[in-house]
């Protein structure tokens, strides 16, 4: 039974195992958002991780890095980013508060380094993928012409 307090079956050394074992950088919103920007004929380096926050995609051309955001874990305000976990509120609390002052944190530090900063949103993407990428598309245009 569960060393938590609340009703998970795992104790806090299985959860931690199984959480571990979670890939944060292959998603498949992070794998559509590259694919489609691959197509458009972009070109990137990924996961790069001697920048902040290690972008999921790093456009040197465009001076620009990507960073593809869950809804959920990075408290985006959409529906699924509103929610919250029931049981151990507190933990959860200040687990998403975290996440999004490391967000602000390295989106901070990029653009002291110069880069420009573009967040996609999960549920734009599943609202409609190729409207999302076009978006990002015109941005970074934008910032060639600039």
């Amino acid at each position: 039974m569960s060393d938590q307090g609340n009703s998970d079956p795992l104790t806090t050394g299985e959860r931690s195992e199984l959480m571990s074992r979670i890939n944060s950088t292959e998603t498949e919103p992070k794998q559509l958002t590259r694919s489609l920007l691959h197509r458009a004929g972009y070109r990137f380096r990924k996961n790069v991780s001697d920048l902040p926050g290690t972008p999921d995609v790093v456009l040197p051309k465009y001076n620009t890095v990507i960073f593809v955001h869950g809804c959920y874990w990075h408290r985006h305000d959409c529906r699924k980013g509103r929610s919250m976990p029931s049981t151990n509120t507190d933990f959860w609390k200040e687990k998403f508060e975290r996440n999004v002052e490391r967000d602000a944190e390295n989106e901070d530090a990029l653009e002291e380094l110069g880069w420009q900063v573009l967040i996609v949103w999960e549920c734009s993407l599943n609202d409609d993928p190729v409207e999302a990428v076009e978006e990002l598309m015109t941005e970074l245009d934008a910032q060639l012409e600039e």
